[in-house]
């Protein structure tokens, strides 16, 4: 299918590993010109040199989102060969904290991380969609926003966020012919996720080898109908549907991609 992205302008934020890294490529394949984004410069060119590698166009942004003057810089990059617009709010992070482990600081850094760099880019990249008639703003939430754990609650609490944010910016845009939605994965196998369970794996008893941990941790944290991990292209391929002109009625959504991990009809 072709998703009608030749021509467009894409800004993935945290682009330069996993889900992002995986966003990025596949838009890039779709046709959009990437703006590959991360902290580290030389992760970060490694993505854009990969994608002009495969035949795309990718340019880099390298910044702090949490950053008011860096995030400012970001855009300003991003914009300078044409206007972005496509805007993928993926950029964030956790730590594995107990709720007697996270300090309001700790509180505090994952909200301007994980909510307000988001706010930061919508304000920076957005009014200019408006007034070109078109645009995608797609935010990465996940199945914590609306059933967390009881540990790392500062993250579920931002997932949360991020989620109504998205659906606000969407009943602000009403009219306009930009679009914000969220995707929402489960838990996905990036470098992070495995490291993860590999090290909380054998104290859990769910063995010691990767081959015996896998299974056991999917029944454990994340259990769902195709009882595995997701994987970043089938995330990816969410992101890239709902910035396609197909996805032009979707509007304050969110699309699930969890393998039936959240167990809701609505």
């Amino acid at each position: 299918m072709n998703l009608n992205l030749t021509g467009k302008r894409a800004l993935v934020t945290g682009s330069n590993s996993g889900l992002g890294e995986a966003t990025a490529k596949l838009l890039a394949a779709e046709g959009a010109a990437i703006v590959v984004h991360g902290r580290d410069e030389e992760r970060t060119e490694r993505v854009a040199r990969d994608i002009r590698a495969a035949g795309g166009t990718a340019t880099t942004a390298v910044g702090d989102l949490a950053d008011d003057e860096a995030a400012a810089d970001v855009a300003r990059v991003a914009t300078s060969e044409g206007p972005v617009d496509i805007l993928v709010n993926n950029a964030g992070f956790y730590r594995h904290l107990s709720w007697a482990e996270a300090s309001p600081d700790e509180w505090r850094h994952t909200y301007d991380v994980n909510v307000v760099s988001g706010v930061r880019m919508i304000r920076h990249l957005v009014p200019a969609m408006r007034e070109r008639g078109w645009g995608r703003v797609v935010t990465i939430g996940g199945g914590l926003a609306s059933q967390p754990m009881n540990t790392h609650p500062q993250y579920n609490a931002t997932l949360a966020a991020r989620h109504n944010l998205a659906v606000s910016l969407a009943r602000e845009l009403k009219g306009t012919g930009v679009t914000s939605n969220v995707v929402s994965p489960g838990a996905v196998l990036v470098e992070a996720t495995r490291q993860l369970v590999t090290d909380i794996g054998p104290a859990r008893g769910w063995g010691d080898t990767w081959e015996e941990i896998r299974p056991r941790a999917v029944d454990a944290l994340v259990p769902n109908d195709q009882e595995r991990f997701g994987e970043p292209d089938e995330i990816a391929a969410a992101v890239a549907y709902l910035c396609s002109d197909y996805a032009q009625y979707v509007s304050g959504a969110t699309l699930r991609v969890d393998g039936g991990l959240v167990r809701s009809a609505f």
